[in-house]
């Protein structure tokens, strides 16, 4: 069954709001299961993720400043679909804004869902190989600070294990690319 498709019955919706990147709404609902309540939801339109590999089997990650967070967190460059936009269009414009490079070989890795105990964003994840940096890369949005680093992929996978702080979607994306990678 494809992600996200037993909807319940919306009985009553009690507040929408509209943000930036996603919409926040509290409904009354019936589930599947004949109960009802109140719950809280994120709508988001999902997001893109790519595990950029160089030539010499380097993982290419982002050291981004998250608000939410409080501070500087390891990632793959990612970034929030527009709304119908494919996936793939999207990341393949985030990692040239967000790390100066292109990438000429692509692969689906797979796709989850991030939260969903509160939340509808799906992540699409892929692996980029074949790198080219870009002479000129698009600028990065204004809010984002962020610098590039390289991982080996025994050097991640120990980073994680000692609890650096990486994201979920990071990690979850890295285990899904294990088997691409040459250990």
């Amino acid at each position: 069954m494809p992600l996200g498709r037993e909807l319940p019955q919306l009985l009553k919706q009690r507040l929408f709001y509209k943000g930036r990147k996603f919409d926040f709404e509290v409904n009354r609902l019936r589930l599947p299961n004949n109960s009802e309540g109140e719950w809280e939801c994120i709508r988001h339109p999902g997001g893109a993720l790519v595990i950029p590999v160089t030539s010499e089997g380097k993982l290419l990650l982002v050291r981004q400043y998250r608000f939410a967070a409080q501070g500087r967190i390891f990632e793959f460059p990612a970034g929030t679909l527009e709304y119908g936009e494919d996936p793939l269009v999207t990341i393949q414009r985030e990692i040239q804004e967000e790390t100066g490079f292109r990438a000429h070989k692509w692969q689906k890795l797979g796709e989850f869902f991030l939260a969903p105990g509160y939340s509808s964003e799906i992540i699409y994840a892929f692996l980029a190989q074949d790198l080219e940096k870009l002479d000129e890369p698009p600028p990065q949005d204004a809010d984002e600070d962020m610098e590039t680093v390289f991982f080996t992929p025994q050097e991640l996978e120990k980073a994680i294990l000692e609890g650096e702080q990486v994201d979920a979607k990071s990690i979850t994306s890295f285990f899904l690319a294990r088997p691409f990678l040459n250990q």
